[in-house]
């Protein structure tokens, strides 16, 4: 059993700058898997979930977690309050598909304050297979989702209709991450 005071990222600054380089990567490039190294999670989070949450979470920002296993060892390195009503939060942490419905998708007038959904998949190799159309891509592209339900795709394109508003997926799986940002249109293949 892991106790919050052990190491998290192992060159904090260097790490964490790395970490939201590929997050923004992945935003900008939907479906493009990247890998994140450098950090020591407990054992109920993925590296990438973990060097995610060590990145983009602090003092200001809300979370939400499905399980509370890693609240302690979250809460000690990045200092961020944890809410219980979903619809509060910045920041999401599942380990299932998500209800978008149960997210904040902001406002017209500030879609920016919508919330971001860490999804802790098994794999982004197998699965249900998606094409990704829309911004930051060319082309339509393919992604493996382990842990999609056969209701995944039409939950994202009612998620994606709400554009501009709406929610941003990061998804987490060993130490490979991939985004979904609401902009990007999918379909089961």
């Amino acid at each position: 059993m892991s106790t919050p005071w052990e190491a998290a990222f192992a060159d904090p600054v260097h790490d964490a700058q790395t970490c939201f380089r590929a997050v923004l990567d992945a935003m900008a490039h939907p479906g493009r898997i990247i890998r994140v190294t450098g950090v020591s999670p407990p054992v109920s989070l993925c590296i990438a979930a973990a060097a995610v949450l060590l990145t983009l979470t602090d003092h200001d920002t809300a979370l939400w977690l499905e399980d509370g296993t890693a609240q302690n060892w979250i809460g000690f390195h990045t200092g961020a309050p944890f809410v219980t009503d979903p619809r509060q939060c910045a920041f999401a942490l599942l380990n299932r598909a998500p209800d978008f419905a149960q997210f904040s998708a902001g406002t017209h007038e500030e879609p920016e304050t919508s919330a971001t959904v860490i999804w802790q998949v098994g794999s982004l190799a197998g699965g249900r297979r998606f094409r990704l159309t829309g911004p930051g891509l060319r082309e339509p592209f393919q992604l493996s989702i382990d842990g999609a339900g056969s209701d995944f795709a039409a939950s994202w394109r009612a998620n994606h209709a709400l554009f501009p508003r709406g929610i941003d997926l990061i998804l987490c799986a060993g130490d490979q991450l991939t985004a979904l940002p609401r902009s990007t249109a999918i379909e089961e293949i």
